[in-house]
């Protein structure tokens, strides 16, 4: 859904000052003749954020599930997939586990924490830490699934969110899910 907003910009406020004799009909008048008035469209926010442009530390993508799943079915789905994601991490990345920091699938969302970067990377680049990636998802009514895979620092990941996404896309698509290719 869509809200349109008109605002109207006075040019000066100088022209307001010469046309204050003016009655609140004529004021509208001399305003939108003048070009001063404008429409803004204002799109509803959505519950997961999109990614900077150009971003390499970041994908967005939505995953759906078989037709004719229900929500439930798909929150089912999609928990087995994040459970049997290996807690040593998988093709070099998230080697220090992961941890489900929001479980609100009964309302349809969840956030998740990967651990990447341990050892002499993590110390040298992050101050000894480990570096922490989030995964958002939220579930609509349908089953349908909006994802955000994030680091929270640097500009790069280095391919982390997009392999991560991948090996929990594929553990989708062996259950029927239509998932696209991660891409930055």
């Amino acid at each position: 859904m869509k809200l349109t907003i008109f605002s109207l910009f006075l040019a000066s406020a100088a022209a307001l000052t010469q046309q204050s004799s003016l009655n609140r009909r004529e004021m509208l008048s001399s305003i939108v003749a003048a070009g001063i008035a404008s429409a803004v469209v204002v799109e509803p926010a959505n519950a997961i954020d999109a990614c900077k442009k150009g971003s390499k530390n970041c994908i967005r993508t939505t995953w759906t599930p078989p037709s004719g799943s229900s929500k439930a079915a798909s929150i089912a789905s999609l928990k087995k997939v994040l459970e049997a994601y290996p807690q040593e991490g998988q093709d070099k990345v998230d080697l220090g586990g992961w941890a489900l920091v929001e479980d609100n699938f009964s309302s349809g969302s969840a956030r998740l924490e990967y651990t990447s970067g341990v050892g002499n990377f993590a110390k040298y680049f992050n101050g000894g830490k480990p570096f922490v990636d989030d995964l958002r998802l939220e579930i609509d009514d349908s089953g349908v699934v909006e994802v955000r895979s994030s680091s929270r620092i640097g500009d790069s990941d280095l391919g982390v969110n997009q392999k991560r996404l991948a090996y929990l896309g594929s553990g989708l698509q062996a259950a029927g899910w239509t998932i696209p290719e991660p891409k930055y």
